[in-house]
């Protein structure tokens, strides 16, 4: 969790007191767009508007011009096409244990 977060370049939290209660963290270029990898809030803290405020300020530090991308659980579609984002299809997932790229049979690697 360290590593993730000391290699994000947009790290949004909330606290009450002395507690961390909710965090976003993004990779942005500040211009162009922000890719969103984690909206965390607590359980205990939820339904109070933090998510939705550390969106907010995770768009107030990417630009003007900047828009924010995230892939959800199927569990969060609700809440954010509720809050207003838009649902896009054509998002794609390549795990760092699946083959790359695949070679069918009786092809071969071309390099170059």
């Amino acid at each position: 969790m360290i590593a993730m977060i000391t290699n994000s370049n947009l790290v949004v939290s909330a606290w009450v007191d002395a507690q961390l209660v909710g965090l976003a963290r993004t990779l942005t270029d500040f211009t162009f767009v922000g890719y969103m990898a984690d909206l965390l809030v607590h359980e205990d803290h939820q339904r109070r508007g933090i998510g939705t405020r550390l969106i907010e300020e995770t768009r107030n530090r990417m630009g003007a011009r900047s828009k924010l991308v995230l892939l959800s659980l199927d569990s969060s579609d609700a809440y954010y096409r509720r809050i207003g984002f838009t649902e896009l299809n054509g998002a794609w997932l390549l795990r760092a244990t699946d083959p790359f790229p695949i070679v069918k049979q009786g092809q071969e690697k071309q390099v170059g």
